[in-house]
């Protein structure tokens, strides 16, 4: 149910998709499913979610003609667009520097503490979803935040 949602989330972001040539592997390493995560004491309420794909994950821009290069877009709660940044459609993405590492940005939430999803998409340079068999590739993970001690 998520993971449809998730798409059609995320095929919004863009105007068109590019197509991998190794099917693309996408994971949330962590926090792992059903985890309880103390948020970040920044104004953010920032956590670090750690993914995992077989693509080269690297700054927008810089996969020439590789096709097997990207980038994650990530959302909380991705069946709406309440934790997106204001006048953007995701939450955070790691186009600016690439890595397995992307900031979760709890503060843009309406309420940052609950039950929340969190839901990521891997793109081409050019901020496209990649497509497998037309449809994007994604992964989700369920959390529950709560406030710093």
């Amino acid at each position: 149910m998520h993971r449809s949602i998730l798409a059609l989330a995320f095929t919004a972001l863009s105007l068109g998709a590019a197509h991998a040539q190794q099917a693309p592997i996408l994971e949330i390493v962590w926090p792992p499913e059903g985890a309880v995560i103390e948020l970040g004491g920044d104004a953010d309420q920032t956590i670090g979610v750690v993914v995992k794909s077989n693509f080269s994950l690297v700054q927008a821009g810089l996969c020439g003609d590789n096709a097997e290069c990207g980038h994650i877009h990530m959302k909380i709660d991705p069946e709406g667009d309440s934790c997106n940044i204001p006048g953007r459609a995701y939450n955070s993405m790691n186009s600016d520097f690439g890595g397995d590492l992307i900031k979760a940005r709890f503060g843009h939430c309406p309420s940052p503490t609950g039950t929340h999803v969190i839901g990521i998409l891997l793109a081409d340079q050019d901020h496209n979803p990649i497509l497998i068999d037309g449809k994007p590739i994604t992964a989700l993970v369920m959390v529950t935040t709560k406030s710093v001690k």
